[in-house]
């Protein structure tokens, strides 16, 4: 059976840049195993398939080893080739996900696309000494969310700086850790690790900012905010509070489309 697969690159405005995602509309789900085989045989962060449900589409993201609760950049990229190749004529769609419920994605101006999630509540906690010896550097925060820790810095230098020791890191009970500080030329940066899902750093993660929103709006007292997550290809976003949501604008670049056989 040969199946459209699209890989496009989320949070950039160039090939090459942010963070790529495979998608793969579906008619009707294939069984889970073999979607994690493609999504180990693509070998990107994540790869999304959605099938379609009444006005809207059910989805759900893998990385090469398992299948997550929620995924930004594979969101993004999945409104992208509905928008652009399914001929998705109104201006917002809802995705429905069995593990994190309804998201939306709205098409604004000049090629960008909103995503719509739910906030992450995140809790303060005591220094985790594993942690910071995973990480090398201790913070002067460390929060936990529903799957990931964040750890604050002062500056931007500091989080730059930061080599992991991914053996460590994968021996943590989270889906991944996420750095930040206030930006120099944006309002807030990060990075974000996550060993245990098969991804020693992610390019651009639009979950980790239903996190880092919320803290850096009660830090600057801003609801929209500037942000770019600092990996080797890099990310570009802008983020904006809403309480219990959290909206995350950016761009979407193409790169591939074809077909494999399953």
């Amino acid at each position: 059976m040969k199946q459209k697969i699209y890989q496009v690159d989320a949070f950039t405005d160039r090939p090459f840049g942010g963070n790529p995602a495979a998608v793969c509309i579906l008619d009707a789900w294939l069984d889970t195993t073999l979607m994690q085989s493609i999504a180990e045989e693509n070998n990107l962060a994540e790869t999304a398939f959605a099938v379609r449900k009444g006005k809207g589409y059910k989805l759900r993201w893998f990385t090469p080893e398992t299948e997550v609760d929620l995924c930004g950049h594979a969101t993004l990229a999945t409104a992208y080739v509905l928008f652009n190749y399914y001929d998705h004529n109104e201006k917002t769609i809802r995705f429905y996900s069995p593990r994190s419920g309804e998201l939306n994605v709205e098409k604004t101006a000049n090629g960008w696309m909103t995503l719509d999630f739910p906030t992450d509540p995140i809790v303060a906690i005591r220094n985790n000494r594993e942690l910071d010896n995973a990480i090398g550097l201790t913070p002067i925060k460390t929060f936990k969310g529903k799957t990931d820790f964040m750890m604050v810095y002062s500056s931007q230098q500091e989080v730059e700086a930061i080599t992991p020791n991914l053996h460590l890191l994968n021996q943590l009970d989270c889906r991944g850790v996420i750095v930040t500080a206030p930006g120099q030329e944006v309002d807030f940066i990060s990075r974000f690790f996550a060993p245990q899902c098969g991804i020693p750093e992610d390019p651009v993660t639009g979950s980790a900012h239903t996190s880092l929103t919320p803290y850096w709006y009660e830090v600057l007292g801003k609801s929209k905010m500037t942000a770019k997550q600092l990996s080797k290809r890099g990310g570009d976003l802008i983020c904006e509070y809403l309480g219990s949501r959290v909206k995350i604008s950016s761009k979407v670049a193409p790169y591939l489309t074809g077909e494999i056989e399953i």
